[in-house]
């Protein structure tokens, strides 16, 4: 009791600094990185070549208990084929290419997991999927199959996805609902991550996620306030595995919150966010990680300076949290030792962001994060204990995204 009362007190102090000193924290939008859904009726009966591409060089300075430090230097590529039938209907078709400076052999699959998917298949030269979209708009509705608006695009929280993904995982696929009204919205997707075949040695595996956002009054208002919910879960099994040595699991995240908006209309202050989040962890099934639940807390908050500048600060505590997809100082487990764990950690986070759009489809971004890491105790598989040392590290990462389209030819007469 007395240990969680002092956890408490040290969280309130944080928080209670962090708003003092206007260090202002929320997830990152890394605007470079998001994509517009919705179909354009005006280009109804367009054929056009799409070019999206990401430049980008991140330098990741970490040393201690969670994560060791590496950098990313490479790109990613998409060329494809866009056709617009209908004025709600936009087919898309080609390829999506990962490639990193100095490497030339790629495993075929499981980017965002490769350590645990096992895979004797390579390519030469750049890590190379196909890309295969079709969407159609429905009123409020959007319908997506083949690959989905996925990474930046479901907005979740930092504990919860690392917007490092958008540059290293690849595109998600399987099938999406997108609803939007003036105060609602909705992101339902099922990510088929790995299929199986009969005698296969990988595992099958799939996440489900949702994500709704629920303005409270209008947002034209200068205070607005918001309530967030959003769940992710992955389900890895497979019946026919040759391999039995990754049992079958099925793993949940979970967080709901509260947040408000208070904009203003000067030339170096646009807004200030503020939102707070409970988290969960829950591990239905299987043994892959050591605990089967956890929770956390986080409180985040973000002053946009201009429209492009953003300055962000938080406070992040959780219990035996563990997150499927997000950083893992936002958890309760070390990426350096499979042996170790930690007892109520916690993480203090700074980031800056700058995003500059140079026309329609060019802009440019560049993102400055720093942690703070507590990670309480250190609890060993041998059952050993000790005072963990905090640590502070950080990460630089700047992007360039070209997105251009040329029109091949608009077809006059359609078949409605």
């Amino acid at each position: 009791m007395k240990a969680n009362k002092k956890m408490f007190v040290r969280g309130l102090f944080c928080l209670m600094f962090l708003m003092a000193t206007t260090a202002l924290y929320a997830q990152m939008t890394d605007q470079v990185l998001l994509n517009d859904y919705h179909i354009d009726p005006k280009k109804k009966g367009d054929l056009a070549i799409e070019l999206d591409a990401t430049l980008f060089f991140k330098n990741n300075e970490f040393d201690g208990k969670f994560l060791k430090g590496y950098s990313l230097p490479g790109l990613w590529l998409q060329p494809k084929l866009v056709y617009n039938p209908l004025s709600n209907l936009k087919l898309e078709v080609g390829g999506h290419a990962i490639i990193y400076r100095g490497a030339y052999k790629y495993p075929n699959y499981a980017y965002n997991d490769i350590v645990l998917w096992k895979g004797s298949q390579y390519q030469k030269g750049a890590h190379i999927v196909p890309f295969v979209r079709a969407q159609v708009e429905l009123g409020d509705f959007n319908i997506v199959l083949g690959n989905i608006y996925g990474g930046q695009n479901h907005a979740l929280i930092d504990p919860l996805y690392n917007a490092e993904l958008n540059l290293t995982a690849d595109p998600e696929a399987g099938v999406q609902i997108l609803y939007d009204r003036s105060r609602f919205h909705l992101d339902l997707w099922l990510n088929w991550e790995s299929f199986i075949f009969a005698k296969d040695t990988h595992q099958e595996a799939f996440t489900l996620g949702l994500t709704t956002k629920t303005l409270l009054n209008a947002p034209t208002s200068k205070w607005h306030f918001y309530l967030p919910v959003q769940v992710v879960g992955q389900h890895r099994g497979g019946e026919d595995l040759v391999d039995n040595d990754r049992p079958v699991s099925t793993l949940i995240n979970g967080a709901i919150g509260i947040g408000t908006t208070r904009t203003f209309n000067r030339k170096w202050l646009k807004a200030i966010h503020f939102e707070a989040d409970a988290l969960g962890y829950y591990q239905q099934s299987g043994d892959l990680w050591p605990f089967n639940k956890g929770f956390g807390g986080y409180v985040r908050s973000t002053v946009e300076l201009r429209e492009d500048f953003l300055i962000n600060a938080g406070y992040f505590v959780c219990k035996d949290f563990i997150s499927l997809f997000g950083s893992p100082y936002f958890g309760a487990v070390s990426m350096t030792d499979d042996e170790l764990t930690f007892d109520k950690s916690q993480t203090l986070s700074l980031t800056a962001e700058y995003y500059r759009t140079f026309a329609k489809h060019y802009g440019l971004g560049a993102k400055l994060e720093v942690y703070h890491s507590m990670p309480g105790h250190l609890r060993y598989a041998d059952g050993r204990r000790e005072k963990g040392n905090s640590s502070t590290n950080f990460t630089i990462g700047i992007y360039l995204r070209v997105n251009p389209s040329f029109l091949l030819k608009k077809f006059g007469k359609h078949a409605e």
